[in-house]
């Protein structure tokens, strides 16, 4: 009697634990289904609004002088070297003078010939002219005797004949003078030109400033050819300097001189720096298909921190409103989950949000919860953008309004939370 009892119980007990299991079962299953889903909310906010352009770009001196050499030759003196302050006309450098000297020599002793070549001409031209007049009046006497009919008018002839022979003989050597003299004039600038080039022997700078690079050693050679070779790079004042970006083709057009600039450099992390743009190149730069354009950025640098070729990080205020209505981006991003059971529409009804965070003006719509806790398209229409929050220029929102930023899976319930314990 005790074994069916027994034995009652144990099949009681199994009922109960099937019925437990089905239960529990059914309640995950068909329960479960009924939880609303966790929406992340963000409220309409109010309050100032900046749009920038960010971009990268190099630190220059305003001006900075490639100093070069116009002769060739062996460098044989460096008067400078890195970060050495230089004034104008102060010697820098200085190539092998000695081909360029005996040059000079040479041009010398070639004036010197030229203008013994013209005295020779000067010399020749008055021997000429008394030669002339000398032939002159043997023609005017034989003249006057011939009309006497003391001698033959063939010696009247022949006297005639020397006489014009003479004359061309003093244009002949008028001429050569002339030459002379033209010659003296081109060696005089052949000489001028050799004493040019010695002179460029010694390399000067050009403006008062500090060499920022220095391109030759002693015993180096230069070659200038077709192009002047570059032995130093002189930075006029390093205390004016200017940031070269390079501004994306899509940015460009919200980019204007004058400008407010704000930009950091790796050098001195949490410092930040302000200029101004001072130009927008219009020349475009073309890199693997990326069409860029320069914007030169006004960069004042008085305690001299800031170094030729650092990288700045810019950041351009295109646009600055003080108050406005605002919400984050990621409502304008967010398209409600797909629900299977409506035919792949939205949990809204509809296909999903679109339009995402625009430059200027523009339409979009965001989400908010209706009375039964779904969401509910609202469209809207944009204007500024700082990367993180939107300006809401039309629309029915108003301060304070919660629209969804994400979320849209089931709360936890049931079927979402930890599975329970396996009876069996």
């Amino acid at each position: 009697m005790k074994l069916s009892i027994s034995r009652g119980k144990l099949v009681l007990l199994l009922i109960l634990a099937v019925l437990l299991a089905a239960g529990f079962g059914g309640y995950r299953t068909f329960g479960g289904s009924n939880a609303r889903p966790a929406w992340k909310l963000a409220k309409v906010e109010s309050g100032p609004l900046t749009a920038v352009v960010s971009a990268t770009g190099t630190l220059n001196p305003v001006v900075s002088v490639q100093v070069g050499s116009q002769v060739s030759g062996q460098v044989v003196e460096t008067h400078v070297d890195f970060n050495s302050e230089v004034k104008a006309g102060q010697l820098i450098a200085r190539i092998d003078p000695e081909n360029f000297q005996h040059r000079v020599r040479q041009g010398e002793a070639d004036l010197d010939a030229a203008r013994a070549a013209v005295a020779v001409g000067q010399a020749e031209a008055i021997r000429a002219r008394v030669n002339l007049d000398e032939a002159r009046r043997d023609f005017d006497r034989k003249k006057l005797l011939v009309e006497k009919n003391f001698i033959s008018p063939a010696e009247r002839d022949k006297a005639r004949s020397a006489l014009d022979a003479s004359h061309a003989l003093l244009q002949v050597a008028q001429a050569q003078e002339r030459n002379s003299a033209a010659l003296v004039r081109q060696r005089e600038a052949q000489l001028a030109q050799a004493r040019v080039d010695l002179s460029r022997t010694a390399i000067r700078s050009p403006v008062d400033g500090v060499v920022v690079k220095r391109s030759i050693e002693p015993g180096q050679t230069v070659a200038a050819s077709l192009q002047a070779p570059e032995l130093f790079v002189i930075a006029r004042n390093l205390a004016d300097m200017q940031v070269e970006a390079a501004i994306d083709e899509a940015d460009i057009g919200r980019v204007r001189v004058g400008q407010k600039t704000t930009f950091t450099v790796d050098a001195f992390p949490g410092r930040t720096f302000e200029g101004a743009v001072r130009q927008v190149r219009k020349a475009a730069l073309v890199v693997s298909n990326v069409v860029t354009y320069t914007v030169v950025i006004s960069a004042a640098n008085p305690e001299l921190t800031l170094l030729p070729g650092m990288t700045a990080n810019v950041r351009i205020v295109t646009a600055e409103k003080d108050k406005v209505l605002k919400v984050a981006n990621a409502a304008l991003r967010f398209k409600p989950p797909k629900d299977e059971k409506n035919g792949g529409k939205s949990a809204s009804g509809q296909g999903g949000g679109r339009g995402e965070p625009g430059k200027g003006a523009g339409g979009g719509r965001v989400f908010i919860l209706d009375g039964e806790g779904k969401p509910k398209a609202v469209p809207v229409k944009t204007g500024l953008s700082d990367g993180a929050m939107t300006e809401i220029v039309g629309g029915e929102l108003a301060e304070g309004t919660d629209v969804i930023v994400g979320g849209g899976a089931p709360a936890k319930s049931a079927a979402g939370g930890p599975p329970g314990p396996r009876l069996f």
